[in-house]
């Protein structure tokens, strides 16, 4: 029993001496006392503020000029590497990794195989996990959540409550927000934005400046771009078509191999 407590209190890391000062926090060089990863006994890793921002527990690891300060916790096996920063209440865990330019704050958490990397920014309560993929320039915040194998990238933004899920892509400067749910296959890209309780699923993609609100669905192979719009409790699916200027609203159904589009109006 002594051994295994010993065990589990063994620390793997150690302060070097060094520190430096980052909006008045005071953040101190790490070095490895053991093997993990490719890291060797010996090597110097990141910067942290204190011994509760990174386990000794598990292989997880700070290296390159990342940062972790605060109340935020790195655990598991997790890596934040690069000149990444996590910071605030932020949990990275499980086999996640932060690294690039990334940051991570507020009470958001990054976890199981997830990966935010680039200039991406994670914060709120938002949660980034399973096979998921943050990157570029994109931002979750909120109650957001990306998980399942989705990818958030370029200069997309989600927000609220919103979910992106399943092997769906979010790109572009396109917005999902409110309560909205992207998953399946679905793409959401360009200017597109979808917002409220719509729903964009299957293998649907919305596009160019295009917009999803209120409790509208997109779904199946449908496509909905340029600057239409499908609001209300409409439903657009199958191989169907909206776009142009077209709005689809109310409790209209277009499906089918129908096309919607110029400025006609279907309710």
């Amino acid at each position: 029993m002594n051994r295994r407590r010993k065990k589990m209190t063994e620390k793997k890391y150690e302060f070097t001496g060094e520190t430096k000062k980052i909006d008045g926090r005071v953040l101190h060089e790490i070095r490895l006392l053991r093997n993990i990863w490719w890291f060797k006994a010996g090597d110097v890793g990141g910067w942290i503020e204190s011994e509760d921002n990174l386990s000794h527990e598990g292989d997880c690891w700070v290296s390159g000029s990342a940062e972790v300060s605060g109340s935020a916790e790195v655990s598991g096996s997790a890596r934040v590497y690069g000149s990444a920063e996590v910071s605030g209440s932020a949990r990275v865990y499980g086999e996640a990794c932060v690294y690039g330019s990334a940051r991570v704050y507020g009470e958001a958490a990054v976890y199981g195989g997830a990966l935010v990397s680039g200039e991406a920014r994670v914060s709120g309560s938002a949660q980034v996990f399973g096979r998921s993929r943050v990157s570029g320039a994109a931002v979750v915040s909120g109650s957001a959540r990306v998980f399942g194998a989705a990818c958030v990238f370029g200069e997309a933004e989600v927000s609220g409550a919103a979910w992106v899920s399943g092997a769906a892509r979010v790109y572009g400067s396109a917005e999902v927000s409110g309560s909205a749910r992207v998953y399946g296959e679905a793409c959401v890209y360009g200017s597109a934005r979808v917002y409220g309780e719509a729903c964009v699923y299957g293998s649907a993609r919305v596009y160019g400046e295009a917009c999803v609100f209120e409790e509208a669905c997109v779904f199946g192979a449908a496509r909905v771009y340029g600057s239409a719009e499908v609001s209300g409790s409409a439903r657009v699916y199958g191989e169907a078509c909206v776009y142009g200027s077209a709005r689809v609203y109310d409790s209209a159904i277009v499906s089918g191999s129908a096309q919607v589009s110029g400025e006609a109006r279907v309710r």
